[in-house]
């Protein structure tokens, strides 16, 4: 499984929503097979807010891209 892929399954299935920005961090810093500078990125990029579905936090990380 390639590192999207990897980061993606996690935004689905591992993060409970709705989701803070901090509960989804926090979910994030247990991502082992994720690589440390992406979940860094993920830390630094979301916004604050409250996610109430995967593809809100897709979203709101696609506009920082």
């Amino acid at each position: 499984m390639g590192v999207m892929q990897t980061a993606l399954d996690h935004l689905k299935n591992h993060i409970e929503y709705p989701a803070t920005r901090d509960e989804a961090i926090a979910a994030c810093n247990n991502f082992m097979d994720v690589p440390k500078e992406d979940a860094e990125w993920f830390a630094k990029n979301l916004p604050k807010g409250t996610y109430k579905k995967p593809e809100d936090l897709v979203v709101a990380l696609l506009k920082k891209v």
